[in-house]
């Protein structure tokens, strides 16, 4: 089993990278096999390998790799067609005793935990990919069968969940965890995948392969966040909508040169009453400094919103609503998909941050105004 997550992405910019080289030290013993001999490589994919080292095997199963190589990065050991996978590091030395008939399932890696560690979750990784596989293939042979198959490989998914989830947790800052990227779905966990990626920039950052796997990060970041148009930087969309006499309209950008809490909520709102005080005491102490609330209702009663905001003692002028409940069409655009959601804007008109309530509302207000 070849782990093209881990080296196989980086075979195109590898030599782009000036790094410093490292002194290793592998030794061990692989036995019943019958190949002459063993190499030290990296793995690009497709069977493609580069080898930095080819050692015979004495007859005992003894090799021994000793000298320099390029840079610190993710290696393998390769036995005739087949390889398990090492972390390198200047002065590594490591000890790999293992079965050449099977080296990937049986060896044992002394000297490198999180080489050993990393080879571990590759087999669970390995074993779920052949279930799930095996899985589709006998679904699609029979249809009749495919709910009953399809119930089953839940159950293993959720075997493999908590597998996962228990490997992230006990490598945390490893650099074990690159082959957990093969399984973090980045359109809809991107938080598993940036962390992952941070942890592995925090630990083994000399590496190639986790510097081009840092560099694809910061541009699927820089992707996401030119599509998210509530992305910390991004100009807050203007808008226009009735204020309480049913009359007036007033524009977000009427109040561009102060700091803004548009503020989302509703009378019927729970959780958006609960917070009424902490944005009253907020306004109180930093209106004078350029601070100013602008709140969108969600409500559809009129007289229930206008009581809200008596009772609540929401003394800032700007309370706009249309009384479209979820319709509304200033929620629509924010695409507010529940309430309390808040919006800071700078002086400029740009996002600051979003849904900041309570305490993170506080803290953010200090750093702004300094007190």
């Amino acid at each position: 089993m070849k782990l093209t997550v881990t080296v196989a992405f980086v075979v195109t910019t590898l030599l782009t990278i000036a790094q410093q080289t490292i002194n290793v030290s592998v030794i061990g013993n692989v036995f019943n096999t019958k190949v002459d001999s063993v190499s030290l490589s990296q793995y690009y994919g497709n069977n493609q390998y580069k080898d930095y080292f080819k050692v015979p095997l004495k007859k005992s199963g003894d090799f021994s790799i000793k000298g320099t190589l390029p840079y610190a990065d993710y290696y393998v050991l390769r036995v005739g067609g087949a390889h398990i996978n090492v972390i390198l590091r200047n002065n590594s030395d490591i000890k790999i005793y293992g079965d050449g008939a099977d080296i990937f399932n049986y060896s044992n890696i002394v000297g490198s935990e999180e080489s050993s560690n990393m080879n571990d979750f590759v087999k669970i990784l390995t074993v779920w990919n052949n279930k799930r596989d095996s899985a589709v293939n006998q679904m699609n042979m029979n249809p009749a069968r495919k709910e009953e198959i399809s119930n089953s490989l839940t159950q293993e998914y959720y075997t493999f969940q908590s597998n996962l989830q228990n490997f992230i947790a006990t490598n945390q800052n490893s650099p074990a965890l690159i082959p957990v990227l093969s399984v973090v779905d980045t359109e809809n966990d991107f938080a598993t995948y940036e962390s992952i990626v941070n942890q592995l920039n925090a630990s083994f950052k000399e590496s190639p392969s986790v510097q081009e796997t840092y560099k694809n990060y910061l541009n699927l970041k820089a992707k996401k966040e030119a599509l998210n148009f509530l992305a910390p930087g991004k100009p807050a969309l203007d808008f226009e909508e009735l204020m309480t006499d049913g009359k007036t309209k007033m524009k977000l950008s009427d109040l561009k040169g102060k700091v803004v809490l548009l503020d989302f909520w509703a009378s019927w709102c729970g959780p958006c009453r609960k917070e009424n005080p902490n944005v009253v005491n907020l306004y109180s102490k930093y209106k004078d400094a350029g601070f100013t609330v602008m709140s969108v209702s969600l409500d559809r009663d009129k007289a229930a919103w206008l009581a809200a905001i008596e009772k609540d003692k929401l003394s800032w002028p700007n309370h706009v609503s249309d009384l479209g409940h979820w319709s509304s069409k200033v929620p629509q655009m924010y695409q507010v998909k529940g309430i309390p959601f808040t919006v800071l804007i700078d002086q400029q008109g740009n996002i600051v941050k979003t849904n900041l309530r309570g305490e993170a509302l506080d803290q953010e207000l200090k750093r702004i105004f300094g007190f």
